[in-house]
């Protein structure tokens, strides 16, 4: 049976329900597919696609239109799914006009039902007018990829009390502004927990432990498609590379030895 489309209602609802959430990235149509009758309840189209699907060192080389692109194959292969645009670095900071733009491009052109951005007090009043032009917002604190250049790297947010008290007022900032969630990315497992205590809207955490409302993973970490690295906070499902090196290297075997195309594969 078909699941009901998910709405941001539904998101606060689950929270009151204490009903946890899953969010999982996806890059392309076969995997939204996949990734959508699993049961995850929200897919991410991360700008981590920089990384895992065109190759680039980080997410900031990204641009809004390769972004918008992955978007739309996404929901192509979802159409039910609840799916949200990761606006890429550039396309909302520079002009509230030229924001409101970008954003209206994932809802319009890509048909996705949430915009994410990253970002601290700086971005409440793009946040409130996205909300009031009709654009659903999730916001994303503490570590944030696209803030790697001045903040010297990746590193755990939230470690002070100073910093856990920013973290918090920022999240409390976003939920007057209107969001209907927010991410919370490698925060301490007690602050992350404090803060989803203190505000009605979900937190989807990452590398940010199991007090928060629900989860969220990049697909290619779960699946072990990279095979030099897991993030501490990813939990690898299957080994997905080795799987497929021993697929191709079966297949070049078998051309290589004559053993492929057989008669059966041919007309």
């Amino acid at each position: 049976m078909e699941r009901r489309k998910l709405t941001v209602a539904s998101f606060r609802k689950m929270k009151a329900n204490h009903e946890k959430i899953v969010m999982v990235t996806a890059y392309d149509a076969p995997g939204a597919g996949i990734a959508a009758a699993s049961g995850v309840d929200m897919l991410l189209v991360g700008d981590s696609l920089a990384m895992t699907a065109l190759g680039y060192e980080n997410t900031l080389p990204l641009t809004l239109d390769e972004s918008l692109h992955h978007a739309k194959a996404v929901r192509r292969g979802a159409p039910q799914a609840f799916i949200v645009g990761d606006m890429p670095f550039l396309s909302y900071q520079l002009d509230v006009n030229e924001a409101v733009r970008n954003a209206g491009r994932y809802i319009k052109e890509a048909a996705c039902d949430a915009v994410k951005l990253e970002g601290g007090a700086e971005i409440v009043p793009l946040v409130e007018k996205l909300v009031r032009t009709g654009i659903p917002v999730m916001a994303h604190v503490g570590l944030m990829p696209q803030h790697i250049q001045t903040a010297g790297g990746y590193r755990v947010a939230g470690r002070t009390e100073d910093e856990a008290a920013r973290l918090l007022a920022e999240v409390k900032a976003f939920e007057q502004a209107g969001a209907f969630a927010v991410v919370l990315e490698c925060i301490p497992a007690a602050v992350a927990e404090a803060i989803t205590s203190q505000v009605n809207i979900p937190t989807i955490g990452i590398g940010a432990g199991a007090g928060t409302d629900g989860q969220v993973q990049v697909c290619n970490d779960l699946l072990g498609l990279f095979d030099r690295f897991v993030p501490r906070h990813a939990k690898k499902y299957c080994n997905l590379h080795d799987i497929m090196l021993k697929a191709f290297q079966e297949y070049v075997q078998d051309v290589k030895e004559q053993k492929f195309p057989t008669q059966e594969n041919s007309f």
